[in-house]
């Protein structure tokens, strides 16, 4: 069962050497699409990990914005299992397997991983990490930074990523799946990413802020679903 694993990186990412080094474990047969609002083969290619990279990498220059960089490296895939990663996830090799047995088991659902902060940020992202596993696994509202996974039929039908929101492009694909009846299914392990951007903008103001976002996009999203399941 071939991947398609798609990873933005934005100017100045330095993160994605590690994601890299977790990659190495895939096959021949997977493919990794690195896709960039600038030139980056060569920086890449003249890295360690890449050297013990044992499949096949593609490079896509996009236009800036991370659903536009998600979607042409869909576009750009060869399989029809498409894997999207942020850069600075980290992915031990025993949830690459249970990906694809979750594939294996439900080839039609959007799938995403169980998420861990590392150790990189406040000790309040902790609770944070309590409120990611209710969120996504009681609402099945998981955000992209959990590696969401999927085929590329269910993909196309949800048409993609929104690329005329200005946020959440991610958070609204999982209330397309919702809203066409797809099932939105946890794959029963573990992917790790960085708590960063806690310690650098303040846990409480990237927390509240989070939230208010994400409630501002999903109650018009919770009452078209209303809509959608009472007129069917």
């Amino acid at each position: 069962m071939a991947l398609s694993v798609m990873i933005p990186i934005a100017t100045g990412d330095k993160a994605w050497p590690d994601l890299l080094a977790d990659l190495s474990v895939l096959t021949p047969q997977d493919e990794i699409i690195f896709v960039s609002t600038e030139a980056i083969s060569d920086q890449v290619q003249n890295s360690p990990a890449y050297a013990a990279l044992p499949c096949s990498c593609q490079f896509e220059v996009s236009a800036p914005g991370r659903a536009k960089q998600l979607n042409a490296g869909a576009r750009r895939a060869s399989h029809d299992n498409l894997w999207f990663l942020h850069c600075d996830s980290r992915v031990p090799e025993s949830s690459i397997e249970a990906l694809l047995i979750a594939l294996h088991d439900a080839p039609e659902a959007l799938h995403f991983f169980d998420l861990k902060f590392q150790n990189d940020g406040p000790f309040m992202v902790h609770i944070n990490g309590v409120g990611v596993w209710m969120r996504s696994r009681m609402l099945r509202l998981p955000f992209g930074d959990q590696g969401f996974c999927t085929s590329r039929a269910t993909f196309d039908a949800l048409g993609g990523f929104d690329e005329s929101t200005p946020y959440g492009e991610d958070h609204l694909l999982v209330w397309r799946a919702h809203q066409a009846g797809i099932r939105v299914r946890a794959v029963g392990a573990r992917l790790y990413t960085s708590a960063r951007k806690y310690r650098t903008y303040g846990w409480r103001h990237t927390t509240a802020r989070h939230l208010r976002l994400t409630a501002k996009q999903a109650l018009p999203e919770f009452v078209r679903l209303l809509r959608e399941r009472i007129f069917i």
